[in-house]
């Protein structure tokens, strides 16, 4: 009897696979971001989240009270149901990129377009090292019975001279536009656009972000 607590008390803490509200999904203490659409077009709003666990090993305490969290985040996705539930589809370990570093940081925001589409945007930003900050923004679509790859955004910023750089990638056209402007004047920023090769679209979960 012992033996069975002492391995129950050792099963790691996860996202609940339901529930009909992202308080009642995320672990206690985990930090998280959330966004509500309509995933599958089925009328029922559909939830996602990016959710960081809370393990200590894996956290540093600063001198002063701050907390590195160089956790894992989890991607999940939970579509809706007509009872007011949210059921898992799905949950990504491997997504979302995690602090490896105390002098650089991913901040990741979710959004859900009125037309269905996840766009997942990660910022990195580097205190020391680096002059640049840099923002992907993968737009993911439901269809054919999973999340493909349809589009991605990047952009970066070099904060000694102003120079920001928008590329973006469209994998239904296959077009790119190529923006340049400059945040430290007024000058009409440039564009161009070119044809990308097509391929294949991706997988939600294929690779890290």
């Amino acid at each position: 009897m012992l033996s069975l607590c002492t391995c129950l008390g050792a099963q790691a803490v996860e996202l609940k696979p339901q529930g009909v509200s992202v308080e009642g999904i995320v672990p206690a203490g985990w930090s998280h971001q959330e966004a509500q659409g309509d995933l599958n077009k089925d009328g029922i709003p559909d939830l996602v989240v990016v959710a960081t666990p809370d393990d200590v090993e894996n956290t540093i305490t600063r001198s002063d009270g701050y907390v590195y969290n160089f956790n894992q985040p989890i991607l999940a996705i939970y579509f809706g149901t007509a009872q007011g539930q949210f059921h898992q589809w799905k949950a990504y370990d491997n997504v979302i990129p995690g602090d490896d570093s105390e002098n650089c940081h991913n901040d990741v925001s979710l959004e859900i377009t009125d037309r269905g589409v996840i766009r997942i945007s990660i910022q990195l930003f580097c205190s020391a090292g680096s002059y640049g900050v840099s923002t992907d923004t993968y737009s993911y679509r439901y269809q054919n019975g999973d999340f493909f790859l349809i589009g991605m955004d990047k952009e970066e910023m070099q904060r000694n001279t102003g120079t920001i750089t928008l590329v973006s990638e469209n994998y239904l056209t296959w077009k790119r536009q190529t923006k340049m402007s400059n945040a430290f004047d007024d000058s009409a920023p440039t564009e161009k656009w070119t044809k990308i090769s097509r391929k294949t679209l991706e997988k939600l979960g294929a690779r890290e972000l």
